[in-house]
């Protein structure tokens, strides 16, 4: 091999390696996004229902729609996590069932729909006052530390699934 080869080959080898990083650090990247799109879209708004279920118990629920409004949203929240995830292929199979039971064991409560406010009765109100509980318990409530860790968003995650669907 000549020099003006090696050289080539060197220069080829170099390249390739700059490539890998690139998409290693583009790797990254995206992993961090759909993080981000969990934390933002479905763990904060979670601590966020948890905190308009307290203001409407201390207000004697004069504004029910203020939650309900709010589960719409944790649910649209979760749909474009899940889906951005799933579609990427970021998430794993069991973490995005896990999101799918979520959204489902959510959706038995009363939440609002395109134009269209639900209008909650006294057990309606019982079972968000239940749900706050619940949240409270597995570490998604107003005045708890908020965790950026995948591994204990998703066990908290599970850990909420558990408790609603031993409703």
């Amino acid at each position: 091999m000549g020099k003006k080869q090696k050289r080539v080959f060197i220069v080829s080898l170099l390249v390739n390696a700059l490539l890998i990083v690139c998409v290693v650090i583009g790797y990254l990247q995206m992993n961090l996004v759909h993080k981000e799109l969990f934390y933002s879209e479905v763990q904060h708004k979670l601590v966020e229902l948890d905190g308009l279920i307290e203001h409407q118990k201390e207000n004697d629920w004069s504004e029910p729609n203020l939650v309900t409004t709010q589960l719409g949203d944790v649910l649209n929240g979760l749909n474009v996590a899940t889906n951005s995830g799933k579609y990427s292929g970021w998430l794993q199979n069991d973490e995005q069932m896990t999101m799918e039971l979520l959204d489902n064991a959510l959706r038995q409560y009363p939440h609002d729909e395109l134009y269209q406010f639900s209008v909650l009765t006294q057990r309606d109100k019982n079972d968000f006052e239940e749900l706050q509980s619940k949240l409270q318990n597995v570490g998604f409530g107003m005045k708890m530390a908020v965790s950026r860790d995948w591994k204990t968003f998703i066990h908290k995650t599970e850990t909420l699934l558990a408790l609603l669907e031993n409703n």
